[in-house]
């Protein structure tokens, strides 16, 4: 995440229900942990970056990101985006 930071944003925040796959969540956590923020902030900064067209992380996260990966078997990638089937769902393009 970039460390440049503007003034405060007063915002509402909700709770959601969100379904993840384990293994990412893993990661996830692990990584805000890491980078000593709240999972929340770490997903709202990876939208954001991304509605932006910009890649959250710079490389030595990135690099972080690549070990986490590997202590917590995370194999997938984005090529996988939209086509994860839980245990008894049918096949398809995962929509």
């Amino acid at each position: 995440m970039s460390a440049k930071r503007g003034p405060a944003v007063r915002v509402q925040r909700v709770q959601t229900g969100v379904r993840m796959e384990k293994r990412i969540v893993k990661v996830l956590k692990a990584l805000a942990e890491y980078l000593d923020m709240t999972l929340g902030d770490l997903l709202e900064g990876i939208v954001l970056h991304a509605f932006d067209g910009k890649a959250p992380f710079g490389d030595e996260t990135r690099a972080k990101v690549t070990a986490l990966k590997a202590v917590y078997g995370l194999d997938l990638d984005a090529s996988h985006s939209h086509h994860l089937l839980e245990d008894g769902e049918e096949g398809g393009d995962g929509r």
